[in-house]
């Protein structure tokens, strides 16, 4: 770790197995009260993990979780974590209506502030769905009381994906800043370099290049994300599931948690807040 590199920003998306969009067809939203939920053994283990490396992070919480688990909400706030906003009930922004997406974020900003007893201004939205198609969205987000999202991803996925879209922080005509999952430029396209499914597919040497290439070469501090679910090998398996989705969720879960102790090693981290404190100042 050098100390002259930029404080990247951790960021985790707090949802459980079964609330993932791509297993949205196999469990109808009725049944997630009657799931086994894991959410909040995984999240202790990443809290130990974060405290291991004295770093502090941003949990991007969903409301329907803080509403069963305000223990858990209460303890992210209590290690000094920053408390944001996954929406409340892990709906795509890209499949609701400007009303609909007001009310979903109110409602989640509402009970995650009750809970925690802090302020929510930042939110992320469920798989990065703010896109050329629905940029009302940052609209919404500033209307309801956030001053940040971190939701467009400047890469093309089958899912989701904003290529045009600026690689790093960028202020919206609504006043929310952007801060955009981190991406690395090679031969004129956007690749990912923040997390998730890919951290668990490359080889981690791969993500280790391309931080340090954004810190280096661009200047710029990464934020890298992932979710609770995914150091967890030991969930129950979505049996109908396609075997698209099952290689994109359960690949390498095994190997999350001692990666994510290499990641924290290897570069100095903070919460998303602090690290953009310089662009929210504005």
């Amino acid at each position: 770790m050098s100390a002259g590199q930029p404080v990247n920003a951790m960021s985790i998306d707090v949802e459980d197995y079964f609330q993932v969009a791509a297993f949205a067809p196999y469990i109808e939203r009725h049944r997630w009260d009657g799931m086994e939920c894991r959410v909040e053994r995984n999240v202790a283990l990443i809290l130990d993990l974060l405290d291991r490396h004295a770093t502090k992070a941003t949990f991007f919480t969903l409301g329907w979780i803080a509403e069963r688990y305000p223990a858990l909400v209460k303890e992210i706030v209590a290690r000094g974590h920053e408390l944001a906003s996954h929406g409340y009930g892990h709906l795509r922004a890209s499949d609701q209506t400007p009303d609909s997406f007001r009310e979903d974020l109110a409602v989640a900003k509402a009970l995650l502030e009750d809970i925690g007893g802090v302020a929510v201004t930042g939110y992320r939205a469920p798989s990065f769905s703010i896109g050329e198609g629905n940029l009302w969205a940052h609209d919404v987000i500033a209307e309801t009381g956030h001053r940040y999202s971190s939701s467009v991803y400047p890469i093309a996925h089958d899912h989701y994906g904003m290529p045009a879209a600026p690689r790093f922080a960028w202020r919206t005509d609504s006043g929310v800043v952007e801060i955009p999952p981190s991406s690395l430029r090679v031969l004129g396209r956007n690749l990912p370099a923040s997390g998730g499914g890919y951290f668990r597919l490359l080889p981690y040497p791969v993500s280790r290049w391309s931080i340090q290439r954004i810190n280096r070469q661009d200047g710029q501090s990464c934020i890298f994300y992932f979710h609770p679910w995914e150091v967890d090998p030991h969930q129950p398996r979505i049996a109908q599931a396609g075997a698209k989705s099952k290689f994109r969720h359960y690949l390498n879960l095994d190997r999350m948690a001692s990666r994510l102790d290499r990641l924290l090693a290897d570069f100095r981290w903070d919460r998303v807040d602090r690290v953009f404190a310089e662009h929210l100042a504005h």
